[in-house]
């Protein structure tokens, strides 16, 4: 029931009600105090001031006593103590409206502080609705749906395309091809045959397969990549606040001199101003509206920030982390070479041949070759006795062509002689991380297509602007090794570690820590989550990002424009130093009001006003940064 009241009372709309109150007071009260005629609302049966006392007052009292009784140690101490003291002294002598200020300023910064804080939680619950819920068991040859629960480590299991696999397996029968970008991130199907390994949430895109469970239940890859999230989530401690952290020494420091002023002043009203000017409001304030003012200034230039501590992180961070696959590229496949090794065909006839032959295939490989060669507007003719072989290739007749498009395997096993001359092509395209297709006629390779993920082009800028920041970069990927060091060295990261799971992608973020490194992992896939919460702060891209590594970041790029990283850094960068110079500010203020207090100069009134203006100081130093250019 109490609690229900404080929420209630200090939520935004009686806070707005508290502060008409105050309003309402205000005028008459300066009136009188600067000695003109009384104007008070005469007509009214308690003083306004009492409604912003009770309205701010009360969920202030109680955020006081709760950490009096839950805090450890000196912790107990906080600055909702100290304003609570002055509130309190200040009802003693009567002036309601210092006690109304304090506490209502007070309501105003707790606000602004929920407001850069909340976060939505919704990424894990979209990660637990990708576990599969059932799964193909053959027993005697039969197959049975059963519950993923009930299936039991050496279970065989049969999966269908299309289908999900239920849990991490071996495959003892069929060729196929795995989308494992839930796990890996790899912009590509991964072709699987007997022998291999498959992952619980990966997609089986095609041929028919049978697998031996190897773990299942909570030890599935899909199951610990959701608990490394939960772990990853709870290590994320709020924000302890400034005022909070500074509380231990502005209680007994603000009792002491009030105590003082009163046994050589002997007037209780002096030791009243004391305690009202000594109040933290504009440290309270100094850095959520900074926050706010960044926030929003963010928002216009498409950075979702999601919570005032990861722009101070960002602050702090010198090693930023990136994902390949859709993160430093677009994570969508184009054709980037074609070679032809037969000299009576062109590149424009071999690309209109295979994709002729591709048009009715399934593969992304396949697809892609042909929306590529659609975008040239290369002519396509009708291919006849198509069969594909899942996971190597397929054969069609494309007029009187008969042709095979596929892997340097399956091309040997049809006959078709690989000599040094397309050996050496394979192996340049390898090396530059790039998909190939082979595209043979009759017994003779005549050439090949190569396919690449394409790179951002503003990510070499990127890091050269972070460079000259003295930010590091890293790349941590699940892809092979040739295509990470080929797109590292492209856009300028010396530090590359691929084929990583998403357990490994944690570590390595880990390991940087233990380094003495602030990390910023910025990523786009649900494979990235589990690293963007193990890092101090981490970025999603957020128009093509998954929703949950989305909600996994504290910041969103809305328009996948990588050349906001530096942007953000540079943002960030002033936000910290803003915060510290409204901090110093407004201890100088409070300071120059103390003295004042004990020269007998301000009153509890003029005490407030002195220690409002304060706080509105603060507020216009930070809306500064809503405008600041940062290049």
């Amino acid at each position: 029931m109490i609690k229900k009241l404080n929420d209630f009372l200090s939520g935004f709309p009686m806070t707005i009600v508290a502060g008409a109150f105050l309003l309402l007071d205000l005028v008459p009260h300066l009136m009188e105090e600067f000695g003109g005629s009384s104007m008070r609302l005469s007509f009214l049966p308690l003083d306004p001031a009492w409604g912003t006392v009770i309205i701010s007052g009360i969920p202030l009292l109680y955020l006081a006593i709760w950490r009096i009784i839950y805090n450890p140690g000196i912790s107990k101490i906080s600055s909702a103590l100290l304003i609570c003291i002055a509130m309190f002294a200040a009802i003693a002598i009567g002036d309601l409206f210092a006690a109304g200020e304090v506490a209502f300023i007070m309501a105003i910064g707790a606000l602004l502080e929920d407001a850069t804080t909340n976060r939505a939680k919704k990424g894990l619950k979209q990660l637990i609705r990708l576990a599969p819920t059932k799964g193909r068991r053959l027993t005697d040859g039969k197959e049975k749906m059963i519950p993923a629960e009930e299936i039991r480590q050496g279970d065989i299991l049969r999966i269908l395309p299309g289908e999900t696999i239920p849990v991490d397996g071996t495959i003892i029968n069929g060729e196929t091809s795995v989308d494992q970008s839930i796990m890996t991130g790899e912009s590509l199907p991964v072709d699987k045959g007997a022998g291999e390994e498959v992952f619980c949430g990966t997609i089986n895109r095609f041929g028919s397969i049978d697998i031996s469970a190897t773990k299942v239940g909570e030890n599935s890859s899909l199951q610990k990549l959701i608990r490394m999230v939960q772990d990853a989530e709870n290590k994320q401690a709020p924000m302890q606040r400034i005022a909070d952290r500074a509380a231990s020494w502005l209680v007994p420091v603000a009792l002491l001199i009030a105590i003082l002023a009163y046994v050589f002043t002997g007037n209780i009203v002096t030791a009243v101003t004391v305690l009202v000017v000594f109040c933290p409001c504009a440290l309270v304030l100094a850095t959520p509206t900074a926050i706010m003012a960044a926030i929003g200034q963010a928002t216009k230039h498409g950075v979702i920030i999601k919570s005032g501590e990861a722009l101070e992180k960002m602050g702090k961070v010198d090693m930023i982390a990136f994902d390949k696959t859709g993160t430093l590229t677009y994570g969508r496949l184009d054709v980037s070479d074609m070679i032809s090794f037969d000299e009576t065909i062109s590149e424009t006839e071999m690309l209109s041949l295979a994709a002729s032959a591709e048009t009715r295939s399934e593969h992304p490989l396949g697809k892609a070759i042909v929306e590529y060669a659609k975008s040239k507007e290369v002519p396509l003719m009708e291919s006849n006795s198509f069969n594909m072989i899942t996971g190597k290739g397929i054969f069609a007749k494309v007029g009187s062509h008969s042709l095979l498009c596929g892997n340097e395997k399956f091309l040997t096993e049809n006959g078709v002689w690989i000599d040094n001359k397309v050996q050496s092509a394979l192996e340049r395209l390898r090396i530059q991380g790039k998909a190939s297709i082979l595209v043979a006629e009759g017994q003779k390779c005549i050439g090949v297509i190569a396919l690449s993920d394409v790179l951002r082009p503003e990510a070499k800028e990127m890091v050269s602007r972070l460079s000259d920041m003295h930010t590091r970069t890293i790349l941590l990927t699940g892809d092979n090794q040739k295509t990470a060091d080929y797109f590292a060295q492209k856009v300028g990261i010396s530090e590359v570690r691929a084929e990583l799971l998403p357990e490994e992608k944690v570590q390595s973020i880990e390991n940087l820590q233990a380094e003495n490194h602030k990390v910023c992992m910025i990523g786009d896939g649900i494979n990235d989550a589990p690293a963007l919460k193990t890092a101090d702060v981490s970025a999603a891209m957020g128009s093509m990002g998954s929703d949950i590594a989305i909600d996994a970041a504290e910041i969103a790029l809305m328009s996948d424009d990588l050349s906001k990283i530096p942007y953000l850094k540079r943002l960030s960068n002033a936000t910290v130093k803003t915060i510290k110079v409204s901090i110093t500010l407004s201890m100088c203020i409070n300071f120059a009001a103390i003295v004042l207090s004990l020269m007998e100069l301000l009153t509890p009134t003029t005490g407030a006003l002195v220690h409002n203006a304060g706080s509105c100081f603060v507020v216009l130093i930070a809306a500064l940064l809503y405008d600041r250019k940062f290049e």
